[in-house]
């Protein structure tokens, strides 16, 4: 699969079969995962896979909303796994401990792009994901056990797909969203 199909038939999949995602099969991804950019190379990020089933449960209790159910909730029960999302605090974005740009959580970015490694992977292999950002961080920071100076980020269920992909949601055209020199000065 070349990387323009991959990126344009990925989809947010909430629903999986029973089927299981084979350790083979994550450590695949992560290897392609450990090859992300990062800020200085600091490559901040951790992963926590969760298979058991009680403290997948656990984990989902995490995921809040302030009206309902958060949509996740379901198939991250059905998932093969969870992939809790982590981070090294205090590193990207900083040089001898302090920070250095006007945005303090540079690893985000540096998680953004790990995830997106993540989903990428996963979907040329034939497996679902999500990214749920939705959550109590802090307890399920404490939930997979996450020593200080880490953070629990996100959580990615993956699985097999239970139903077939529907086309994306519209999306911007390039000439609404990219400008030259100035904001405002299309481009195209």
């Amino acid at each position: 699969m070349e990387l323009q199909e991959a990126v344009l038939k990925r989809r947010s999949v909430r629903r999986f079969t029973e089927d299981v995602v084979t350790d083979q099969e994550l450590e695949q991804i992560f290897e392609t995962v450990r090859w992300s950019p990062s800020w200085a190379n600091t490559q901040v990020w951790e992963f926590v896979v969760v298979r058991d089933r009680e403290l997948i449960h656990q984990v989902t209790e995490t995921y809040r909303m302030e009206k309902g159910t958060n949509p996740a909730s379901k198939c991250s029960l059905a998932a093969s796994a969870l992939i809790v999302v982590c981070a090294r605090i205090g590193v990207s974005g900083c040089y001898g401990g302090k920070e250095t740009t006007k945005f303090s959580n540079w690893f985000m970015f540096d998680l953004g792009i790990a995830a997106q490694t993540l989903c990428l992977k996963a979907h040329e292999m034939g497996l679902g994901t999500v990214v749920v950002g939705l959550l109590d961080h802090e307890a399920c920071r404490q939930l997979v056990g996450l020593p200080d100076g880490y953070e629990a980020v996100a959580v990615i269920p993956i699985g097999r797909p239970a139903v077939e992909q529907k086309a994306g949601p519209p999306r911007k055209a390039v000439a609404d969203m990219v400008h030259l020199d100035a904001f405002g000065r299309k481009m195209f």
